[in-house]
């Protein structure tokens, strides 16, 4: 018991730090995750699921699959595909299904798999798997319409692909007599029915529930859990795997109930996929043994290259045909389909019961779906941001500023923002406050920030910050942490000084975000150093005109707000710590008016024209 103890201890350990490394290289996470379990298995024998865990090892990998699927159904809303609905539908069907038909055609063709295990292992591949998408889409930066239809596609496809699974493996029971066909129909159309049914009436009944009050708080995670368990366990007794199309339907029916705690338990439940994902890529890869590797060979690749290269591409390009997205949309969306924890998870079932069977293929295609999984995430991996990019559909520019609050103040810090090329755009749900910022053609967002449409219709991906710069600070702690999971804490400022009221009047710390300024100042003050004449500049670093000139030629009361790298990237000073301004960043400040005596006659640094108003010393 004790050794397995720490082998769960090492998994989870190791997972992480996989997922912690990942993001500093910039690498996707699940490549360093099965390179993590082939360590772990494979190549040292440190840890053999099979061997270590008995019996509970599948159970707890379905389980596990399941509450994966369930957090991502509750990512799906259907506001957020009204302009991408029909190229949703037509990518899983009939898209989904030309891809099982071409894949069981690659399997037994190219592969060299019998029939049976050909068309179970074609269906099975119709899934493009969340646990690898979700992590890709994170770091590509997509525009929003692909991005939404490579998700839906992702988490709908999963339960899809599966059930597909079970369909072909019952078909070929009636085949070979085991069961009669009217047996073999109405199992499926019941395990369907209570699925949709029991998934869908779930999820409304804790809805209701929730938004009653007859559920703690404190008790919501853990009823939302034990009831997608339940679910899972119950509808896989009508059906196998019929439990995960049950989890993803409920998840859907949550995400869109306006359910007011949604937010906290979507949150809860992504820290815990995140270690459900790093653990089972880790235990998955880990149960491959030596015979199942070296199977994999010249068919196996033959396979894999016709399923990457023609048959998902083919399918993408007819099933959207006549659909609103462009060419470009159709190429990556055709390109881009990772398989991940489910295939593995749903193959492992299938190629043991179909060697129960006398099917000898099964265990081949446990291996051809590695190698699919491997190839896959490794292609489509590394290849998403620079093909995004080439076609169109990634920003290539470094994450702006979004300001929330259409003061003059805010409006001068946009204009200043936008002649640096930083993207900004500022967000008011008052008309007339826009008005300056419209006149002068920076992008503005007319609407509540916390609205749901807001969140829906802003790309996020294009603001790596968020300035709160009403003159409320309440609401401007409100909204910082409102979006404080979304862009990052460390990159929500707000003006104002919270710190400064008494302690009836504070808020707690646990609010609101970074203070832009210190001490604070709020809009009133703000704005009235701009009608004093107070004004934004940008300052280029050169080797004549360090840091430390540009602080010596500043009158005292400047307030550096930030400045850009040359690669855009943006540094606050507020959250900068030790880090100073190096040479060629650009220094964004707020300064007083200098009085004329005071203006010292410098010349070693050059005017700069790409920033007109630059203030050279």
């Amino acid at each position: 018991m004790e050794m397995i103890a720490l082998k769960l201890a090492a998994i989870g350990a190791t997972g992480i730090a996989a997922q912690w490394l990942a993001w500093r290289l910039r690498l996707p996470a699940i490549v360093l995750l099965l390179a993590a379990g082939f360590a772990m298995g494979p190549a040292t024998g440190l840890i053999d699921p099979v061997r270590d865990f008995g019996e509970v090892y599948k159970p707890v990998v379905g389980l596990a699959v399941a509450i994966i699927l369930f957090e991502g159904g509750l990512t799906l809303n259907f506001r957020e595909i009204r302009e991408s609905s029909q190229a949703v539908q037509r990518v899983i069907f009939p898209g989904g299904l030309m891809v099982w038909i071409g894949a069981a055609l690659a399997a037994h063709f190219a592969g060299g798999l019998d029939w049976p295990a050909a068309i179970v292992l074609g269906a099975v591949l119709v899934v493009t798997g969340p646990t690898v998408i979700m992590p890709l889409l994170r770091s590509a930066k997509l525009k929003q319409r692909p991005a939404s239809i490579l998700r839906w596609e992702a988490i709908v496809n999963d339960p899809i692909g599966a059930l597909y699974a079970v369909v072909a493996f019952e078909v070929y029971l009636v085949w070979l007599g085991a069961e009669s066909a009217a047996e073999a129909f109405t199992g499926i159309l019941i395990a369907f029915a209570f699925a949709i049914g029991a998934g869908f009436g779930l999820g409304r009944l804790l809805a209701w529930a929730f938004g009653h009050g007859h559920v703690p708080d404190f008790l919501k995670a853990p009823v939302l859990f034990s009831a997608v368990i339940a679910l899972f366990a119950i509808s896989n007794q009508l059906l196998e795997e019929s439990g995960l199309l049950a989890v993803t339907i409920m998840g859907i029916a949550l995400a869109n109930s306006k359910l007011a705690a949604l937010g906290e338990v979507r949150r809860f439940k992504e820290t815990v996929t995140i270690l459900l994902v790093s653990g089972l890529f880790i235990v998955l890869t880990a149960a491959l043994d030596w015979p199942t590797i070296r199977s994999i060979d010249w068919r196996a690749a033959a396979f894999v290259a016709l399923l990457l290269f023609v048959v998902r591409p083919l399918a993408m390009f007819v099933a959207t045909i006549g659909s609103p997205l462009s060419w470009q949309e159709r190429l990556l969306i055709g390109w881009i389909a990772p398989r991940g924890i489910v295939a593995v998870a749903v193959i492992g079932l299938f190629g043991t019961l179909l060697v129960n069977i006398g099917v000898e293929d099964g265990t081949r295609m446990i291996a051809y779906t590695f190698a699919v999984v491997v190839a896959s995430i490794v292609l489509h991996g590394f290849s998403l941001g620079p093909l995004s990019r080439r076609l169109g559909l990634r920003s290539t520019e470094e994450p702006g500023l979004l300001i929330v609050g259409g003061s003059r103040w805010a409006t001068a810090l946009a204009g200043k923002l936008d002649e640096m090329d930083v993207p900004v755009r500022i967000s008011d749900p008052n008309w007339n406050h826009l008005s300056d910022a419209r006149f002068a053609g920076i992008p503005v967002h007319y609407g509540e920030i916390l609205s749901e449409h807001a969140h829906h219709h802003l790309d996020l991906n294009r603001y790596g910050a968020l300035l709160a710069a009403t003159d409320n600070d309440a609401y401007n702690a409100l909204v910082c942490t409102d979006f404080g999971p979304d862009i990052g804490r460390t990159n929500i400022f707000q003006i104002g000084d919270m710190n400064q009221q008494s302690e009836r009047q504070a808020m707690s710390f646990t609010l609101g975000g970074r203070q832009l300024f210190e001490p604070g100042l709020d809009l009133f003050e703000l704005n009235r150093r701009m009608r004093e004449g107070w004004t934004f500049q940008s300052t280029r670093l050169t080797d004549e005109f360090t840091h430390e000139r540009f602080v010596e030629t500043r009158a005292r009361d400047t307030r550096v707000i930030l400045w850009r790298k040359p690669g855009g990237r943006l540094v606050f000073s507020a959250a900068s710590g030790n880090q100073k301004p190096q040479k060629n960043d650009v220094i964004l400040s707020f300064a007083p008016p200098r009085p004329k005596k005071d203006v010292p006659a410098v010349t070693d640094a050059k005017p700069q024209p790409d920033l007109p108003d630059a203030q050279a010393p």
